[in-house]
């Protein structure tokens, strides 16, 4: 026999327009263009360009005018809820920290990329060197002087030359120079190189100089490059008085260097370069923050819409095909409004993420100095935006932002806290440094163990177990003890 029962229960579900922000807000900058061109071409009821003030109030008036052609089919598309856990996935666990709840540590993932041309990546790190209208000039016709493969292979003379016939800038090979020695900082290491001798010194001088092998491979191709294209690795040992151990870690550390940073490989495949999503100057002590500009689209409601209702107003009601009509028109014009709406929420919740980020982190920006990241996690952000943690997270999660100092994802400012003697917390990356360094620094005969490593880290003040040591130095890349040693 069955039982007919009565039971309550609370769900709570997100509206389509809900479902859209959050798709919007996880996906970053370089997707945000494909997804707003896919947008553009399933609705004709949304276009490129600025709203107008007087196209808005247009809007309104059609809005309100022909809200009761909508019938009920259409009545059950706009109030339409889905289930909330078709879309809120625990999506955020690898970026819960010390405090968060449960999360694992070891979670890893590979920054997303886009696909940008090699030119375009230099001139939008040439912005960053606040240089004259002349300089700037200079530092562009160096970039468009780079070959495929990374080098300036054009004499400086040559593009002196360039810059008075085709600018009228009258310049010498002296100034030029001094831009290119800026633009041979810039990402890839070793671009803008004038040979393949000055393209290896480049990217060893972004070394630890402090390394002993990193200076006998500075010696090896700054005074015995000939030598070593010919292998004759006997006469540079013998020249430079190393060891077999010494010079064999040397080679390595140049032949593990990139002959051609401006590609990938020969086949041509094309370099992957991160988009920020936002650009922070530092304008004489004053931080400026601002979103990457396809951050910001111009979208708009297609003012051809408007006046199909207005058509329609003149037309019979009460005719069914012209019912439907209406119907689909206003469905098409409220997506794209919604989708409008959720771009602008998508830039709000963006930028007040980052300000309060860049609030927390402030030492940070002003120097460039990763002592100064103070502990932070997720909730801190979160409580400070009045926002939740899966909304700081989405945003954490795929972002990054363009400084002086580089480019950073947002998740690097984020880690746990340790506390130290004194009574205050210290960033976790902060620990990890000195842990690095005193690994660097250890005897390579009989390196360290972690025991050892955490009665050090103690006696410096930070309050920090075994098994923590372990799990930093196994997030540093660095083996175990026995793995380290050498002869």
């Amino acid at each position: 026999m069955q039982k007919l029962s009565l039971s309550q229960s609370i769900q709570q579900r997100l509206s389509p327009q809900q479902i859209q922000f959050i798709k919007l807000l996880q996906i970053p900058t370089f997707e945000l263009a494909a997804r707003i061109e896919e947008e553009l071409e399933i609705n004709p009821a949304l276009e490129e360009g600025m709203e107008m003030e007087n196209e808005i109030k247009e809007r309104d008036d059609f809005d309100d005018d022909f809200d009761d052609y909508a019938d009920d089919d259409f009545g059950d598309y706009a109030d339409r809820d889905l289930d909330i856990e078709s879309y809120l996935h625990d999506d955020y666990n690898g970026y819960k920290m010390q405090g968060d709840g449960n999360g694992d540590d070891d979670d890893k993932e590979m920054p997303i990329a886009m696909i940008s041309s090699l030119t375009d990546h230099l001139i939008s790190q040439l912005g960053f060197l606040r240089l004259g209208e002349q300089q700037e000039t200079i530092g562009k016709q160096l970039i468009g002087s780079i070959e495929s493969d990374g080098y300036i292979r054009r004499p400086l003379q040559a593009v002196v030359n360039d810059l008075a016939f085709t600018q009228g800038i009258y310049t010498t090979v002296e100034d030029v120079e001094v831009i290119l020695k800026q633009i041979q900082f810039f990402d890839p290491p070793g671009i803008a190189a004038r040979d393949l001798q000055e393209c290896l010194l480049l990217q060893l001088d972004r070394k630890d100089l402090s390394n002993i092998i990193i200076q006998y491979a500075i010696k090896i191709i700054e005074d015995n490059f000939e030598e070593f294209s010919k292998k004759h690795y006997d006469k540079i040992q013998k020249r430079l008085g190393i060891d077999d151990s010494y010079m064999k870690q040397a080679v390595q550390a140049i032949t593990k260097l990139n002959p051609k940073p401006g590609a990938a490989e020969e086949d041509g495949t094309i370099i992957q370069y991160l988009l920020p999503d936002y650009l922070l100057m530092n304008n004489n002590g004053k931080l400026e923050l601002s979103l990457n500009s396809k951050n910001a689209p111009e979208l708009r409601v297609s003012h051809s819409f408007h006046e199909m209702l207005d058509t329609y107003d003149k037309s019979d009601k009460n005719n069914r095909i012209i019912k439907e009509t209406v119907t689909f028109i206003k469905q098409k014009l409220d997506s794209a409004k919604w989708f409008i709406d959720a771009i602008k929420q998508r830039q709000n919740t963006l930028l007040r993420t980052m300000n309060a980020i860049l609030d927390y982190q402030k030492e940070f920006f002003l120097t460039g100095d990763e002592t100064k990241l103070k502990p932070m996690i997720l909730k801190d952000i979160a409580t400070q935006i009045e926002m939740d943690i899966s909304t700081v997270s989405r945003v954490a999660s795929s972002k990054s932002v363009q400084t002086e100092f580089g480019l950073y994802p947002l998740k690097y400012f984020f880690s746990e806290g340790i506390a130290t003697d004194s009574g205050e917390d210290v960033s976790s990356r902060e620990v990890k440094n000195i842990l690095k360094e005193l690994i660097d620094n250890e005897p390579k005969k009989n390196p360290l163990s972690d025991d050892k490593l955490e009665k050090y880290l103690n006696e410096k003040g930070y309050n920090i177990a075994r098994r923590t040591v372990a799990k930093y130095r196994e997030q540093l890349n660095i083996p175990v003890a026995r793995l380290r040693k050498q002869l």
